[in-house]
């Protein structure tokens, strides 16, 4: 029960960091490769903590 719990999580954590290495392009970030890495992969504790990259996670993935 617990491996699953564990490979759920890590498959959400991997999808995020696709998700918003895709769409990227469309938020208000610095369009530079150390910015677009570090962004990607801190995605979980920023969107918990920072409201601004919460909104450019969403435009992220949506497209809007």
């Amino acid at each position: 029960m617990i491996d699953l719990l564990v490979f759920g999580i890590i498959v959400v954590y991997i999808g995020g960091v696709w998700k918003f290495w895709t769409g990227f392009r469309r938020t208000n970030f610095n369009q530079t490769l150390p910015n677009r890495i570090g962004l990607a992969l801190l995605w979980p504790a920023l969107f918990l903590v920072n409201p601004s990259y919460r909104r450019n996670f969403q435009k992220a993935l949506k497209g809007n």
